[in-house]
């Protein structure tokens, strides 16, 4: 599943950008980084939840950076519809 995430066009990585796809209904797949501070996923996970959205949890948010062919860490990333 992590491997699909560099070949995406429909990507949007960050909690502020993946928090709005999925109140606007547009979010397909929702990553999250086991590592990641609770505090900052917290939020972005129950809003996926309460829509029945596919959570995906990925090992480290420097991996889940690599799978979105960034530099660095990343703590959320969403595949759009």
């Amino acid at each position: 599943m992590l491997e699909e995430l560099k070949n995406q066009n429909k990507l949007i990585i960050g909690t502020k950008q993946a928090l709005k796809a999925i109140k606007e209904g547009k979010a397909q797949t929702l990553f999250i980084a086991k590592d990641a501070e609770k505090h900052v996923t917290r939020n972005i996970e129950d809003a996926a939840k309460e829509v029945q959205l596919q959570i995906v949890y990925v090992e480290s948010m420097k991996k889940l950076g690599k799978a979105c062919g960034i530099e660095v860490s990343a703590a959320t990333a969403v595949i759009l519809k």
